[in-house]
């Protein structure tokens, strides 16, 4: 009977490894602990929406709420780290230091172990320090106020949020796989008025893509969803009006959520900055986007996930990121006799060179790397980074990379060598960010991987 008894445990310890991916650890309990938790984060009063610079009004309404989301990660030598999504165009550096730092005392975590991601929605608030210059608020004297005192009400939201994650773990598995959905298109060589045309002839769509969903799932010991983290590199811009929503990434992780009752889905945006949802501007074409988007990730959730060890290690670094050329007095100038943001901030610029402030040469460039179990490589850039990136990561590292943009802080776009050749709007959107330079250095691509590559070795 013992031997039976020995024989059924030995059994029954190989099953779990092999279908709950349970490694045993101290004390015979699973290897992982994962811990959730979610804050409403919709505004209360109407507010500047962030994204677009031809909105005139703050808002007016909800179509579905906002969050701030995070997934703890705990493993039995004490490897603990935290991913927090949001509903937000981006964080801006200054609140993304301040919720690290409160983060690191509160809950003992170094900077390389908390990945603050964003989804990139153009229907969420105005943060304070982004993109001001963009937002014509002069009627509306009432919205720096309130941008201020919402601005500071998130950081303790997203610092109690992540805090509570960390302090709820309990036993479960991790497992990651990738799917794959099509509606992205590469805006810079595709003009949005005739892709509908081009794919009823059945013709290809130019320009490279990234059409990958990474999934990250989180699993209670016997199999239940607890979490998936997912992301997709495509423009959250299929709408553009005046109420509150995450876009088609809100509409897929309400799907998620409807799918799979007691599952937490988080979103984070990949490297879609040269990438929008085509066609667009309705909310049907955003609640299709995000079904599509949802379907990826069931279809991995259902038959493709491999199980991850446990094991995380962690590298952070601020790259200093040289800017290349910096506006002239005489093209400030010129510039601010024109009407739109261009024209305030330039004239912003020049009231900081009349004042004698000196400019930045360059910028603190966030790169981050995860490494999650024996394989699973995980790249976090900060900035609007164009999809280059990605296809450049996953050749050099294996199809299985992750890359993720928008992450850390969100200060410009980032170009490739490519796009910073060929120039326009994506090669760096100075004047909508309101950095004093009018590009890159020419080597920002080769800069940037060499960071990766660097941060890459060190969590082997």
């Amino acid at each position: 009977m013992r031997l039976l008894d020995s024989l059924l445990k030995t059994i029954l310890s190989i099953l779990l490894v092999l279908v709950l991916g349970l490694a045993p650890a101290r004390g015979g309990e699973p290897a992982w602990k994962v811990g959730t938790a979610r804050t409403k984060i919709t505004p209360q009063e109407p507010l500047w929406m962030a994204g677009y610079g031809g909105r005139d009004r703050p808002s007016e309404g909800t179509l579905h709420d906002l969050w701030v989301k995070a997934l703890a990660l705990d493993t039995a030598d004490g490897g603990q780290a935290v991913i927090v999504t949001t509903d937000l165009l981006g964080f801006p550096k200054g609140l993304a230091d301040r919720i690290c730092a409160e983060l690191g005392k509160r809950c003992r975590l170094d900077r390389s172990r908390i990945m603050l991601t964003s989804s990139h929605t153009h229907c969420g608030p105005v943060l304070q320090a982004g993109l001001t210059d963009i937002y014509p608020m002069e009627k509306f004297p009432e919205q720096p106020a309130r941008i201020e005192a919402y601005s500071a009400e998130l950081v303790q939201k997203v610092v109690d949020t992540a805090a509570k994650a960390l302090s709820a773990t309990e036993p479960g598995t991790l497992w990651c796989g990738e799917g794959k959905t099509e509606f992205a298109v590469n805006r810079r060589n595709n003009a949005e008025g005739q892709v509908e045309e081009i794919r009823k002839r059945g013709e290809a769509l130019r320009g490279p893509v990234e059409h990958s969903v990474p999934v990250l799932a989180a699993r209670a010991p016997d199999g239940a969803p607890r979490a998936v983290v997912f992301g997709y590199a495509c423009h959250n811009t299929t709408l553009s009006f005046y109420q509150w929503c995450g876009d088609y990434s809100g509409f897929a992780q309400l799907d998620l959520q409807e799918r799979h009752p007691g599952m937490l889905a988080m979103f984070y945006m990949g490297c879609g900055s040269d990438q929008n949802p085509l066609p667009r501007r309705t909310v049907e074409l955003c609640q299709k986007y995000g079904s599509m988007l949802a379907g990826a990730v069931d279809e991995v959730l259902a038959k493709s996930l491999r199980p991850i060890a446990p094991r995380i290690r962690t590298a952070f670094e601020v790259l200093d990121l040289p800017f290349g050329e910096q506006p002239t007095r005489e093209e400030l100038e010129e510039m601010a006799k024109k009407s739109g943001y261009t024209a305030r901030w330039a004239k912003r610029l020049l009231d900081e060179l009349d004042a004698g402030r000196a400019w930045a040469k360059s910028y603190p460039y966030p790169v981050q790397v995860w490494k999650l179990g024996e394989e699973q490589l995980w790249i976090v850039l900060g900035g609007e980074v164009v999809v280059d990136y990605a296809i450049r990561f996953k050749s050099q590292f294996g199809p299985r990379t992750w890359v993720t943009g928008y992450a850390n802080d969100v200060m410009s776009y980032i170009p490739s060598h490519r796009v910073w050749e060929e120039g326009r709007y994506e090669a760096g959107a100075f004047s909508v960010y309101g950095l004093p330079a009018e590009r890159w250095c020419e080597d920002i691509e080769e800069r940037i991987a060499a960071c990766a590559e660097r941060l890459a070795a060190r969590v082997k």
